[in-house]
This record gives structure tokens, C-alpha cells and sequence, in this order.
């Protein structure tokens, strides 16, 4: 294991190395996951650089995560934002640093490209990668994040425990 990751801007020819940290990703957070739906909406970003940007984590040659960074706009945030919206690196990859030094290397990546705010979201429980986080100057806000799944087309696919990904949390 080298001490400092690399990283790569993915291609098409990344797709399945991608989608399967996407499935460990999405296994770990809880979330459903449709391989096919999840390659369409994938290919789509690694086609449309106005949608934001995927990069390979390597040890090396070696890809051993990734990052995914989705451009939006606000007028709050003052111009063009961004979410981190994925990032997973392998198990044996985390708690050695790997993860801020991804996070210093997205937001000059982001900077790169115009960006003035990120956002991120962190799963419930997850106080590690939430620890991290604060460390590196995310702050949490009063608000609450909530999202409606409105494609009439496809539905989502449902959360590990067996609920859909927009019904309300149990308690």
C-alpha cells in the first residue's frame, strides 16, 4: 500500500470497476441498488461533463475507490456548487488518511472548475465519516436536506431494509 492515493478521471471504460464500488458503496450506506438503472444514470456523468466529474481512487495502478463530484447552482451559495455525491474507498484504504487527502483533491478539483460551495450528505451513524468531515471544515446546517423521487419512468430502488428510499425514517 503506498502512502498517498491517486487519482484518475474515469471513463466509459471505468464503468465496471465503478459499478462495483458503487454496489460495496451502496451496501455499506444501506441503500438500494440496480446495476442497469445504476449504469445508465453512470454512463450518462462519464458522458456530460456539465453534470460534474468521476474519478478512480488508486494505491499505484490499483483503484481502490472513487469520488463523484455533481455540479448544481444556488443562488445561496452564491453561484456554482457541488456534491460530493459519492465517495467510497475499500475498507483496508480507510483510517489511513486516504480519505481527507481525496477531499483536499476534490475541492481543488473543484475550485478547477468553478465551484464555490460543496455539499455532502453522511448516513445516519456513520460518526466516522462524519468525524472526518468536521475535521476538514464541512459544517452541518439548521436546515434539513429532503429529496422527492419524481421520475415517472423508474422507480427507485428500495433501501437494504426493504423500505423505499423517500418514506420517512423509522424512529
Amino acid at each position: 500500500m503506498n502512502g498517498s492515493p491517486r487519482f484518475r478521471l474515469a471513463s466509459e471504460s471505468d464503468a465496471d470497476v465503478l459499478l462495483d464500488f458503487m454496489e460495496s458503496y451502496y451496501a455499506f450506506d444501506g441503500h438500494g441498488f440496480d446495476r442497469e438503472h445504476a449504469r445508465v444514470a453512470l454512463i450518462a456523468l462519464l458522458r456530460d461533463t456539465s453534470l460534474g466529474a468521476d474519478w478512480l481512487i488508486l494505491d499505484g495502478a490499483t483503484p481502490v475507490g472513487y469520488v463523484v463530484l455533481c455540479f448544481g447552482y444556488s443562488l445561496e451559495w452564491l453561484g456554482r456548487d457541488a456534491f460530493v455525491d459519492e465517495f467510497y474507498l475499500r475498507e483496508e484504504y480507510r483510517g489511513r488518511g486516504w480519505g481527507a487527502q481525496t477531499i483536499a483533491f476534490l475541492e481543488g478539483a473543484a475550485r478547477e472548475r468553478g465551484v464555490r460551495a460543496l455539499h455532502l450528505e453522511v448516513v445516519k451513524g456513520n460518526e466516522t465519516a462524519l468525524h472526518l468531515y468536521q475535521k476538514l471544515g464541512f459544517h452541518e446546517h439548521r436546515s434539513r436536506f429532503f429529496s422527492k423521487w419524481i421520475a415517472a419512468d423508474l422507480s427507485k430502488p428500495q433501501l437494504r431494509n426493504g423500505n423505499r428510499p423517500d418514506s420517512p425514517a423509522p424512529r
